[in-house]
């Protein structure tokens, strides 16, 4: 038997939805979502004039106990820039990249602040 899915995943899940939707609105074609290196994962892959993006994103109901962008934290930016480098490699990837991070709070309606060039 199949186990539930569990609210904060799938809120985490609307939130990408949403950011990538926003994403494409701004210009941004959507090269992945979802990538996987190991323990890390890169939830959505953008590109934009030339640029490749990495995009964090954090997804809140309320920003009652903190900011969504709060909650990346040193060792998940350590583990993006790795997951990052791996698909670099294995894309063969040569040009500028980013790391971006978007925030969503599932206020009504949503609010997305997407914060670029984040972090290195």
């Amino acid at each position: 038997m199949a186990s539930p899915i569990n609210g904060h995943i799938l809120t985490g899940q609307y939130g990408e939805r949403l950011a990538q939707q926003y994403l494409q609105q701004q210009g941004y074609s959507i090269q992945e979502r979802n990538y996987r290196h190991k323990r890390a994962e890169i939830d959505i892959i953008a590109k934009k004039d030339n640029v490749l993006v990495f995009v964090e994103v954090k997804t809140r109901t309320t920003d009652k106990f903190g900011f969504p962008e709060e909650a990346v934290s040193a060792r998940k930016e350590e583990m993006l820039l790795g997951a990052a480098e791996a698909y670099i490699l294995a894309t063969g990837w040569e040009q500028d990249i980013r790391f971006d991070i978007m925030a969503v709070t599932l206020t009504v309606p949503p609010t997305i602040e997407h914060f670029e060039d984040a972090f290195y």
